[in-house]
């Protein structure tokens, strides 16, 4: 568990939130992110056990974004809830995982993450634009398991 909690610096977890912050400037859609050091389950099961432990199936347009992190396993996942699902492509997170992968090959988590959350905005503002009315109806801080 240590390896989790010390992942990432305090400031690089700043880091991250505020780029979740200002990735749902750009639409309604709920980014959140998981660290954990490791799963016995394939790394996909365990996204989506986590997405739904988080609630993350709970917003009003059901597009809440999950970037999975095991660390001890090197296993990461994105998932998208099924509102998501019904109105994208099917390779609508593959440059985003592309692009995360790139960076975390070369040990730069943060960055990948970073990048990823803000093309994450970027992407789902056409599918779901911000409103004006809009409520941040999910934490924007990293959770830990």
């Amino acid at each position: 568990m240590a390896l989790v909690e010390d992942f990432f610096s305090d400031a690089d977890e700043a880091e991250i939130v505020q780029a979740i912050i200002k990735a749902e400037e750009n639409t309604s859609g709920e980014i959140r992110v998981h660290l954990e050091g490791h799963t016995d389950l394939p790394a996909f099961d365990r996204a989506k056990e986590v997405f739904y432990d988080l609630n993350m199936d709970k917003t009003a347009e059901r597009n809440g974004v999950l970037f999975y992190l095991a660390v001890e396993d090197k296993s990461f996942v994105i998932i998208g809830d099924e509102g998501i699902h019904k109105k994208v492509e099917a390779d609508f997170w593959d440059c985003i995982k592309d692009t995360v992968i790139h960076h975390f090959k070369i040990s730069d988590f943060k960055t990948g993450l970073i990048e990823g959350i803000l093309r994450s905005g970027e992407k789902l503002k056409a599918f779901f634009p911000y409103q004006k009315d809009d409520i941040n109806e999910l934490p924007n801080e990293i959770s830990k398991g």
